[in-house]
């Protein structure tokens, strides 16, 4: 049997060859070579590639990351070793991509003039620090491409990204490279995707007002918002000042068809406009607030029954909820549905101002339709139950507690909840967005606040570069990020720190760890900030913002900082020199960004301790190496145990072998109270200038637990009080070949 070689020689296909391939990768793995090889020779066949002989070797690998975990990166360094001799590094994958147009000029003449000292700074030995499902994920989406083949190393993206954000200093590049590359934090998507390029857009999330209640105004934002998702934007669109159907239109003498045929427009749009040319899904998330009246047929939007022509089911849809809606639910009122024609401005005023103005519009009997408070929210919770939307954001805790409130009022979020900034007609609001990767901070005598602290001053630093370098769509967005210079600074891998620890998610101990985490990092952007202002001066917006005035974010919760971080001082020298950035710190997913760096993702507890992932980049086994690694340490990961965690739908609660300690550590999302979820956000909140997205997670969702929950966050103050509410499917998936026996192969157990 044949197999040929790159060079295109052939040579005869040989066990001996592929199992000491497969031995030279597993150098400080625990995995056996020779039982790989032996899988993958048997299903070679002749003329093969050698090429493919990798890709079959690391699928297969990959195939055996439920013996351990070990296995997933030896799949990964497979993978890495043969791009590594298909391609010729930084300035070679730079010559092939300028060739095709994709890069810019200043990128492409920087890594020329520069190409020996770029060439000292780059590692590419952190390639190999990936896991299977980390890596793949680059190769799929990330990593810059000629007709379909990969040109770049995963250390090119990363020095690509750092030559595009920290400019033309040596010594700046070095710092941020190393960091991006090392795993300690990293920038967002859009900016790993299109750094250094013709079209480098390298902002993550939009927020759009409808410009006016006509037909130019709705086509004229449909317009932005393709423009947005074609440079992989995700969008948040307030819709709050659209008439409601039946209102009269004076220009035509009709009536109005209401909110409805407008989204499925917009539902379309977002199919065909997707991110970046197929990279990702267009995404738009619809704001509204509960007292429109078409509500209850927007609550519908997503539903999977009834008629097509009032779906749209491509659409994220979110709820903008006044305090007074909620109150009239607690108290069992009426609540009063109106139409923007006639009741105009109510959401232009949040607070003891929207009371006012709702209650005398109730008053003057402007109002479309009156209804139970009670069986509105009842909507809203069927609604969640059956599609996990609406979310459920709290406009006077969003606009209180806003730093941009001397902008205005803000009247969405984004695609996410977690951004809260002013949009307008004139003003698209944007933000530039990286997450730490907490799990590099914990170390054998604890958390490393000191290193956390200097990390995030420089992912600060280096996301306000990203305003200054990015290219915007829109003059609008480009009006409003330079005025206001907002950036978002997240977290990943919560969860990780917690079991290298050895804490319990809901324990007292984690519970402070992670109010102590957000301190850190908000002390830490806020001292950077000010340094920035210092050099560069403030941002324009920020004469009359809370902030100017002494009013932090905790001064607005009404919480008191710890005396861990020197708080006073701070506050003098931003009352001396002011912040470069109106907002610092939002709490955003990371789905994508936690896969490549094998992070646990934002601060979300685990969903399982061994599933099955299936994504745009394939079938993923991930297990839980925590819980693989102490169990090793006790002499207790055997292959009985892994068969009984893949029977408990990934739990370890039902096993007895398993410790009570580990039990308590390894607890899933499933098993851990939602209102400790809540608790935690609560905690961080004082720390948090934006926003979080708060999954809430229910196995079997009842009215009752769903409704308690959105009381229980509204008076906790959140501002995102839902993102999605997470539940499980009505069957359990069946097991892949457990114990000896054959099932059916579908998922071990969904992750989110």
């Amino acid at each position: 049997m044949d197999v040929i070689k790159r060079d295109g020689r052939t040579e005869k296909a040989s066990l001996d060859k592929v199992t000491r391939r497969a031995e030279a990768l597993s150098d400080g793995l625990k995995v056996e070579p020779i039982a790989v090889a032996q899988r993958v020779v048997s299903g070679l066949y002749d003329g093969i590639k050698v090429t493919e002989i990798d890709v079959f070797l690391a699928e297969t690998a990959g195939s055996m990351a439920a013996e351990h975990p070990d296995y997933a990166k030896l799949a990964a360094r497979v993978m890495v070793s043969s791009l590594q001799k298909e391609t010729g590094g930084l300035w070679d994958a730079t010559q092939k991509l300028a060739k095709i147009g994709i890069l810019s000029d200043e990128y492409v003449s920087f890594v020329d003039t520069h190409k020996h000292e770029l060439e000292e700074l780059i590692d590419y030995r952190r390639d190999y620090q990936f896991d299977y499902f980390g890596y793949k994920t680059l190769e799929r989406s990330y990593l810059l491409k000629v007709n379909g083949e990969i040109a770049e190393r995963p250390q090119d993206m990363f020095m690509r990204v750092a030559i595009a954000v920290a400019g033309n200093d040596l010594d700046e590049i070095k710092e941020l490279y190393d960091l991006l590359s090392q795993g300690y934090y990293t920038h967002a998507t859009p900016t790993l995707f299109n750094a250094g390029c013709k079209m480098q857009q390298l902002s993550s999330c939009f927020l759009l007002a409808m410009q006016d209640d006509s037909i130019s105004g709705i086509y004229d934002t449909l317009k932005d918002c393709a423009l947005i998702s074609k440079s992989a934007g995700g969008i948040g669109l307030h819709i709050h000042n659209i008439r409601a159907t039946g209102a009269p239109i004076i220009g035509t003498n009709g009536i109005s068809n209401g909110i409805v045929p407008m989204l499925k427009v917009f539902n379309e749009t977002a199919r065909y406009v997707d991110q970046g040319g197929g990279k990702r899904k267009g995404s738009f998330a619809i704001y509204l607030e509960p007292w429109h009246a078409d509500i209850e047929s927007f609550l519908d939007l997503r539903k999977n029954h009834g008629k097509e022509e009032f779906r749209a089911r491509d659409l994220f849809l979110s709820l903008w909820v006044p305090d007074l809606f909620m109150q009239r639910v607690e108290e069992d009122g009426d609540w009063t549905l109106f139409s923007e024609h006639s009741a105009k401005g109510l959401s232009d005023v949040y607070g003891d101002d929207f009371v006012r103005l709702y209650e005398q519009y109730e008053q003057q009997g402007l109002g479309v339709k009156t209804i139970k408070a009670r069986s509105l929210m009842t909507q809203i919770i069927e609604s969640q139950a059956e599609t996990g939307t609406p979310y459920m954001l709290y406009k006077d805790a969003c606009n209180e507690k806003s730093n941009q409130k001397n902008l205005g009022t803000i009247k969405s979020s984004n695609l996410c909840a977690e951004i809260m900034e002013v949009s307008t007609p004139e003003e698209t609001a944007a933000c530039n967005l990286a997450s730490v990767a907490l799990p590099k901070f914990v170390t054998q005598d604890g958390f490393d606040f000191d290193a956390l602290h200097r990390v995030t001053k420089v992912a600060i630093k280096n996301l306000d570069r990203v305003i200054d370098v990015n290219y915007h769509p829109t003059d609008k967005i480009e009006k409003s990020n330079h005025a206001h210079r907002p950036v978002g600074l997240g977290i990943q891998g919560l969860a990780d720190v917690f079991f290298k620890m050895h804490l319990a998610y809901d324990s007292e101990e984690a519970r402070k760890l992670n109010r102590d985490i957000a301190e850190t990092m908000y002390h830490a952007s806020l001292e950077a900030s000010c340094e920035q202002a210092q050099e560069k001066g403030t941002y324009d917006s920020y004469d009359g913002s809370p902030i100017s005035q002494g009013i932090f974010q905790f001064d607005l919760w009404q919480a008191e900082p710890s005396s861990r971080w020197d708080w006073h001082s701070l506050k003098q020298n931003i009352s001396q020199h002011g912040v470069r950035n109106s907002l610092l710190i939002a709490q955003m997913p990371t789905a994508s960004t936690a896969q490549i760096l094998g992070n646990t993702e934002a601060f979300e507890a685990q969903t399982s301790n061994i599933y099955k992932r299936q994504t745009l980049s394939g079938e993923f086994i991930i297990v839980n190496k925590h819980l693989v690694y102490d169990l090793e340490q006790r002499g207790l990961w055997t292959t009985e145990i892994r068969d009984n965690i893949i029977l408990h739908n990934g739990s370890v609660q039902d096993i007895p072998a398993i410790p009570d300690d580990l039990k308590a550590v390894y607890r899933n999302i499933w098993e851990i109270s939602q209102k400790a979820i809540i608790d935690m956000s609560a905690d961080r909140g004082p720390y948090v200038c934006q926003s979080q997205s708060l999954n809430l997670w229910l196995a079997s969702p009842t009215f009752a637990q769903i409704n308690a929950m959105h009381f229980y966050a509204w008076k906790k103050g959140l501002k995102t009080g839902m993102y999605y509410l997470r539940s499980k499917p009505s069957a359990n998936a069946v097991k892949v070949t457990v114990g000896g026996q054959q099932q059916d192969e579908d998922c071990l157990n969904c992750g989110a």
